[in-house]
C-alpha cells in the first residue's frame, strides 16, 4: 500500500485557533491545480471553509499556477468546493453557527488512491493571552531540556 504524502500542514491555525474537531474532506481540483499541488504550490496562510446552501468550500487557498502551463486566466485564490457528506455538512453547519466557531484548514495531503484531501477543524479563536502562555510555556521547557542537557554533559 501506498503511504499518504503530506503537502502542506497549516502551523499558523495551531497558533491562532484552539482546535477541537477536524473532518477530511475530499476538494474539487482543476487538472493543472492537481499538478501544482503535488510541486507543493500552496498556501493555506489566511484560509477558511464556507458552508452556504448546504455545501462547503475552501475559501483564499493559495494554488500557484503550474509552471508549465500557459493557462492566463488562471485565479490563484478562487473559491474550491469541499467533498464532504451532507449529514458533516450540516453538523459543521451548525458547530460554525455558534458564536465564536469557524472552520480552518489545518492540512492538506494525497491519500493512497492519490486523492487530494484537506483537514479542515472546527476551532475557535484564541486571544492573545493565551497565545503568550503558550510561548512562555514552549520557551521554559526549551530552557529545561538544555538545563538537562548541560547537567548530563558535564556528568
Amino acid at each position: 500500500m501506498a503511504e499518504v504524502k503530506n503537502i502542506i500542514k497549516n502551523r499558523r491555525a495551531e497558533h491562532d485557533y484552539h482546535i477541537l474537531d477536524t473532518y477530511e474532506a475530499g476538494i474539487a481540483l482543476e487538472g493543472l491545480e492537481v499538478k501544482s499541488l503535488r510541486m507543493g504550490n500552496i498556501s493555506l496562510q489566511d484560509s477558511f471553509a464556507k458552508v452556504e446552501d448546504g455545501e462547503i468550500y475552501l475559501c483564499d487557498a493559495h494554488i500557484s499556477p503550474y509552471s508549465h502551463s500557459d493557462n492566463r486566466n488562471y485565479d490563484p485564490k478562487r473559491r474550491r468546493k469541499l467533498l464532504m457528506n451532507k449529514r458533516e455538512i450540516r453538523r459543521l453547519w451548525g458547530r460554525t453557527q455558534q458564536s465564536g466557531f469557524t472552520l480552518v484548514p489545518v492540512s492538506m495531503h494525497f491519500n493512497e488512491k492519490g486523492r487530494a484531501k484537506v483537514q479542515i477543524a472546527v476551532a475557535k479563536g484564541k486571544h492573545l493571552y493565551d497565545k503568550r502562555e503558550r510561548l512562555k510555556k514552549e520557551e521554559l521547557n526549551r530552557e529545561k531540556a538544555s538545563a538537562l542537557k548541560e547537567r548530563n554533559r558535564r556528568d
